[in-house]
């Protein structure tokens, strides 16, 4: 009871008389958070500075009836409970009152027990509606918190998988990093929308996962590949198909159709299924690209690396064949836009 008498209470009547006995009615019942106004222009104004609890409305007031400040009242909060103040009491002006949405009456003349008891009833049901807005608010925002939670861990999780993907020819995970990366920047740079392009950017370093498959004789060769070789460890494509096969997760699914479709070729002469040209899903010639480049620039154990603007050039080489002719131009935009400071992830 006792936090029912610290709503903030707004009378509105264009009366003074009326406005002093309701706040000595309310004053003597243990309301001290009172407001009034007998301008009923200014209420939009109080319903701003004040926020109260409960306005008592009268019904006929110059400038702006009753009726319509109850109308600017619920465009703003419908909750607010609202006592309308009047000794007109017809049918047809309490249809309209109710349909403009007031909660209840005081008629005129007041009798001091009818006005506490209603309103202590409203006030009830505002706090109610209060403490249920606040227990919401703290549901949505633990919701959020675990949901960040989730996320922080999911993201974490695959992160070390893409890092135990690579750590057998790459100790430092660095690769898979660097890829997803400038996987997102080339996403960025084609316009593809932003969930999309996070997508990439998180998906991206999981394209090589199927190397764990492949044998140490294998993927650690230095030199050229015997054919036989090059067949194996070309299943590392449809190894990692099949590791990320059957995810509900949405970077999951895109990582499988990457690893699988990475080593494509716009011309159709890649593997593992002979693909051309936008059959290649767009996430993988991105990728493929992003590999590629820094494959090229850092060492490994079977080679130097190669300077940036070799391969650059070694790129331009590829455009229409190796790589999609509009990814490599987004490419060449971007190098030549960041002084090539793709190798900025060390």
């Amino acid at each position: 009871m006792e936090e029912i008498k610290q709503a903030k209470i707004l009378i509105v009547d264009d009366q003074e008389y009326n406005v002093s006995l309701l706040e000595r009615i309310l004053g003597r019942a243990g309301f001290n958070h009172l407001y009034s106004t007998m301008d009923s222009l200014q209420v939009e104004q109080l319903l701003n500075e004040v926020e109260p609890d409960m306005v008592l409305l009268d019904l006929h007031m110059p400038g702006m009836d009753g009726l319509e400040v109850l109308n600017l009242i619920r465009e703003r909060d419908y909750s607010l409970p609202v006592l309308m103040l009047t000794a007109d009491l017809t049918a047809e002006v309490k249809k309209q009152a109710f349909q403009s949405g007031i909660n209840d009456f005081l008629t005129k003349p007041y009798d001091r027990i009818e006005v506490v008891l209603r309103m202590t009833n409203l006030l009830q049901t505002r706090l109610l509606h209060k403490q249920l807005q606040q227990q919401n608010h703290m549901l949505e925002e633990k919701v959020q918190q675990r949901t960040m939670e989730l996320q922080r861990a999911k993201n974490e999780i695959l992160d070390l998988l893409a890092r135990a993907s690579e750590y057998r020819d790459d100790m430092t995970g660095e690769h898979t990093q660097r890829v997803g990366w400038l996987s997102g920047l080339l996403a960025e740079r084609l316009g593809l929308p932003e969930e999309r392009v996070e997508l990439i950017r998180v998906a991206a370093p999981l394209h090589d996962i199927g190397k764990i498959g492949i044998p140490d004789e294998i993927l650690l060769k230095p030199g050229r590949f015997e054919p036989h070789e090059f067949e194996r460890m070309k299943t590392h494509t449809s190894i990692g198909a099949d590791i990320l096969a059957g995810s509900v997760f949405s970077t999951l699914k895109m990582a499988g159709i990457i690893a699988v479709s990475h080593h494509e070729k716009w011309d159709g002469t890649g593997y593992p299924n002979g693909l051309q040209g936008e059959e290649i899903p767009i996430e993988a010639r991105i990728v493929a690209l992003a590999d590629f480049y820094d494959a090229l620039t850092h060492a490994r154990p079977y080679k130097e690396p190669w300077s940036p603007e070799a391969t650059l050039a070694e790129i331009e080489q590829q455009r229409g064949k190796h790589f999609d002719p509009q990814i490599v131009d987004a490419f060449v935009a971007l190098f030549h836009e960041s002084s090539h400071h793709f190798l900025s992830i060390e």
